[in-house]
């Protein structure tokens, strides 16, 4: 029994715990009710009347033993963990961490947004369902325009004249009845339209347009801003140019290329051999469109341009496939991680 005790006295003294739960681990293997101690005191019950004094001031040195070690591994576990707690950074984010990506059309939009407000741009919303004088009959679009075919256009059956919008316009109408110029305001969304579902096309795409009314802005205004607008996006060496085009709500209206990203402008199968690339709609607001919202035209002059969005993030990354943007694949998503 004394030979049992000093080998537990040993071996307690050299107990090591990293934590407070090694610790009550061992607590339990020599404190508990089950324990070591606690087993020599069952045995102390068969030792020799003659040695019980020794052995019982043994086992209270040995029990003593244990709980000033115990309690000192304890304490030596609860100053570490709270050093370390007191080290610890919470706001700081959990590493490793997989980083997600915004998408490559929210990408694109918001290098949109961010130039055009620098130029002194205000950012407009609007209902995506409308109805059809603000999508429509407030720009000019006569009653028998082809865009208000079915064909062209999602129309709600049970109310013929509540439709989804075919383009953000609508904003821009709604911000003109409501408000007298100065009015500077560019408007991204989500716009719907009636076509097969393919790679060059789909249903929903995004647009951001672009309207100025003030006392005498020109073409010349609408020109400059769309050049800064394009050597901001592709870069400094980019050129324009504008064609002439038709469009019910300006006049004169234009299409705008830019120089090919791709081949600067010398050829190549993105630009089709011409060394241009188209990318968005524009011209002066059509005086008609003025008067139909309240803003007298003898007064006020402004201009208009509107591009989608689908189309300038597939000229900044080559994206082939329009459904692409709408398929949610991570593996695709994943491609843009270092853009956002």
């Amino acid at each position: 029994m004394i030979e049992k005790i000093h080998h537990l006295m040993q071996e307690i003294a050299n107990l090591e715990a990293k934590s407070a739960q090694e610790a009550e681990i061992l607590r339990i293997k020599y404190l508990s009710k089950k324990g070591e101690i606690s087993q020599l005191m069952n045995d102390f019950r068969s030792v020799p009347a003659e040695l019980k004094k020794e052995v019982g001031m043994k086992i209270n040195e040995l029990k003593t033993l244990a709980h000033e070690k115990i309690n000192a591994l304890k304490e030596n576990a609860d100053t570490a963990s709270s050093t370390d707690e007191a080290s610890l950074d919470l706001t700081r984010t959990p590493y490793p961490t997989p980083l997600g990506s915004r998408h490559p059309l929210t990408i694109v939009k918001n290098e949109i947004v961010d130039i055009f407000s620098r130029l002194g741009f205000t950012l407009a919303e609007g209902p995506e369902v409308e109805d059809d004088w603000h999508v429509y009959s407030s720009l000019n679009f006569a009653d028998d325009h082809p865009a208000r075919d079915m064909q062209d256009t999602f129309f709600v059956e049970t109310h013929p004249d509540i439709i989804l919008r075919s383009h953000t316009s609508s904003v821009q109408s709604r911000v003109m009845e409501t408000t007298q110029p100065p009015i500077r305001i560019l408007c991204p969304g989500r716009v719907y339209r009636n076509e097969a579902v393919s790679a060059r096309a789909h249903c929903f795409f995004h647009q951001v347009e672009g309207l100025y009314i003030d006392k005498n802005v020109s073409f010349t205004d609408l020109k400059q801003v769309l050049l800064l607008f394009a050597q901001e996006l592709f870069g400094p060496d980019t050129k324009i140019r504008l064609r002439p085009s038709y469009f019910p709500f300006t006049e004169p209206s234009a299409e705008m290329d830019v120089s090919c990203t791709i081949c600067g402008g010398k050829g190549c199968s993105m630009c089709k051999g011409s060394g241009w690339l188209e990318i968005l709609g524009c011209g002066m607001v059509d005086p008609a469109v003025l008067e139909a919202n309240g803003i007298d035209s003898n007064v006020y002059t402004g201009y208009a341009f509107g591009m989608g969005i689908e189309r300038i993030t597939n000229l900044k990354y080559q994206v082939k496939d329009l459904r692409m943007f709408s398929e949610n694949d991570v593996r695709f998503l994943d491609e843009f991680v270092s853009a956002r």
